[in-house]
């Protein structure tokens, strides 16, 4: 299968003013792009790995060789969990399914109290990283991060990301992170993570 740089679906400047143009431009096509030109690099000569799509060699990834495993690992990560992260913003406005409300409701209370762990899990990430809401293995909802581009394969599927490395918000927020998340959540497209929802169950 061929590794390129997916299309967004809006506009650098779509998601202005919660999400610059300007940072949306470099963290598309130099960041998203660097991990996976690197994550192609790191596999060369391995075409039976490079035929799969990335979540599959991540979830799988002792069939990597432990030499280049590493390097699988954070430019995978970065090549899949930037992939995620696109799909789940937009510049319009969207609305949770019953289903996924419901989940959320009963999970955490309610929808803000879930922002509110969310909020933690994302501002409380050292360093660079990632939060996350997961479907477990139980098919319950989850909140968690990750350092880096580290996937959160072994606790569930991934169906929610927020990027807080620097990157993603420094032009604009510089060291407010916090401002960064709550800006966030006006650029959610929840259309798609209900139906990232419904087929991690």
């Amino acid at each position: 299968m061929k590794h390129i740089l997916p299309d967004l679906s809006f506009k650098y400047n779509a998601l202005e003013p919660y999400i610059d143009e300007k940072t949306m431009e470099i963290h598309h096509t130099k960041h998203h792009q660097g991990y996976i030109t690197k994550y192609v690099n790191a596999l060369e000569g391995k075409e039976e790995l490079l035929s799969i799509d990335v979540e599959n060699v991540l979830k799988n990834i002792e069939n990597v060789p432990e030499k280049t495993r590493q390097a699988v690992i954070n430019n995978g990560g970065g090549y899949y969990n930037h992939r995620l992260f696109w799909e789940i913003l937009t510049p319009e406005k969207t609305k949770m399914s019953n289903k996924l409300e419901l989940a959320i409701n009963e999970t955490f209370g309610s929808l803000d109290k879930f922002k509110e762990e969310f909020f933690v899990a994302a501002a409380t990430r050292f360093g660079s990283g990632w939060a996350w809401l997961l479907v477990d293995k139980a098919g319950k909802l989850l909140v968690t991060s990750t350092a880096n581009q580290d996937t959160p394969f072994d606790k569930g599927t991934p169906i929610f990301a927020l990027d807080v490395w620097e990157h993603a918000y420094y032009l604009n927020y510089q060291n407010r992170r916090p401002d960064y998340i709550n800006n966030f959540w006006n650029v959610v497209n929840w259309n798609k993570v209900s139906e990232n929802f419904e087929k991690a169950l």
